[in-house]
């Protein structure tokens, strides 16, 4: 009862809120890549704006009323907390302030149904991107098709006046785009508005390291040099070429965009390098996972060039809220697993353990394959196994912690709180 009175006082407040001050809205959603996009967007756009984006993960009928109104904290269970957080958004409506964003870039998250209208509602948008449509929560949604009647209400709800910002190469997005509104595309295919071409991964000229990735972006036939510093996975270029659509949208030129791209440091989590203990070199993409991206880090970590007999680790823990999918999805990533040579497959949970089967079935040698009940023994068995050279992926859903195992395995375990995702207090005690 009181969460629902809280909900209703934060809608409407928030509301008003829009109303006076009317920044222009830029929503983001999809099944992936939604975090990344929104920070890319958010780099663009603060090269000429005002602008405030969501923190965190405040991307539910909780947060995304706190990011309007400004606060960077949940005061959770605290009552006197949350009567701050409404006095606040009083003041607001009270006298006018002058440093209101002129642009809110907001990630709309979706756990059932209906969370993206209730959520538009509050913020109606004149900028909607759809970032990917896939397999995810699909607990709640039981399947694919009931996802994208979710996620397209971002380009639906859209006026004439408004933009919609599309991935051109998920054929879901495509045929979900049913919009008002003008629509600009992305992606890797020939067709679309902004193409990433020329992908490269840079390496350090020393130790033979990837340090980012470089690619061109071709818009309207103007083409510019693309650099994404700390990170090496490709499945992160079209949260890139979205937040260069947005800029766009908003007169934020190629060159502009792409310095701000530059100078955007690496996300906690999301397929980031990170030097691991015995000169061995992790890729952290603990911050979630489903099937999509899970392939995609895969075939990242397999596309890079090895010193002599050091070797490949995959350590995947169990994709969560994937409903009667479950099975079937992680019996892929244990095929993919195999198919693309990876030396040691190290699986996390219950569900992964449908993993570490079908790898073995495809050939993978089974005193390759090892099963952990938690991160933590993991962990443990991977300080001892790893050796010089190696390179470890590490990946899973939120619920697996699976950061816990980079934090054991990093060379500076004392920039946790700095480069990991999940190092706060409150994270800390689950």
């Amino acid at each position: 009862m009181l969460k629902t009175i809280l909900l209703w006082i934060l809608r409407n407040l928030s509301k008003k809120i829009l109303k006076k001050y009317r920044p222009d809205i830029v929503g983001i959603t999809g099944s992936i890549g939604k975090t990344s996009t929104k920070e890319a967007a958010t780099a663009v756009l603060k090269s000429r704006f005002n602008v405030r984006s969501n923190v965190k993960n405040y991307n539910n009928e909780i947060g995304l009323p706190l990011t309007i109104i400004g606060v960077e904290t949940t005061p959770g269970k605290s009552i006197f907390g949350w009567f701050k957080v409404i006095g606040r958004a009083c003041k607001m409506l009270g006298k006018r302030r002058t440093d209101y964003p002129e642009i809110l870039v907001l990630e709309m998250g979706a756990d059932k149904p209906g969370d993206i209208v209730y959520l538009t509602d509050i913020a109606p948008c004149k900028v909607g991107v759809l970032t990917y449509i896939a397999h995810a929560h699909t607990e709640y949604f039981k399947t694919v098709k009931k996802i994208a009647q979710e996620k397209r209400v971002i380009v639906s709800h859209l006026t004439e006046d408004g933009f919609a910002v599309l991935n051109f190469d998920n054929d879901m997005v495509m045929q979900n785009a049913k919009t008002r509104a003008e629509v600009l595309t992305y992606g890797f295919k020939d067709g679309a508005d902004f193409q990433a071409t020329d992908v490269n991964i840079i390496t350090d000229s020393e130790n033979g390291w990837p340090t980012g990735l470089n690619f061109k972006v071709n818009h309207s036939g103007n083409i510019v040099p693309v650099f994404l510093p700390g990170i090496m996975a490709e499945h992160l270029i079209p949260s890139a070429l979205a937040g260069m659509a947005v800029g766009h949208i908003f007169g934020v030129n190629l060159v502009d965009a792409a310095s701000a791209l530059r100078d955007l440091p690496p996300i906690p989590g999301h397929m980031c390098l990170i030097p691991g203990i015995k000169k061995t070199m992790l890729i952290d993409d603990t911050y979630n996972s489903s099937p999509e991206p899970t392939k995609s880090a895969l075939k990242t970590l397999s596309s890079i060039a090895l010193k002599y007999g050091a070797e490949r680790y995959a350590v995947l823990g169990d994709m969560l809220e994937l409903g009667p999918e479950t099975e079937n999805l992680h019996r892929e990533i244990g095929l993919r697993a195999a198919e693309l040579g990876v030396n040691v497959l190290i699986t996390v949970g219950e569900a992964s353990k449908h993993t570490a089967s079908a790898a073995r079935e495809a050939g993978m040698d089974e005193h390759r394959v090892i099963t952990f009940a938690d991160s933590a023994s993991a962990g443990r068995f991977l300080q001892d196994a790893i050796k010089e050279g190696d390179v470890i992926l590490i990946k899973g859903s939120q619920g697996v912690r699976m950061e816990k195992i980079v934090k054991e395995l990093m060379a500076e375990p004392l920039r946790a709180p700095e480069l990991l995702v999940r190092q706060t207090g409150e994270w800390e005690k689950k």
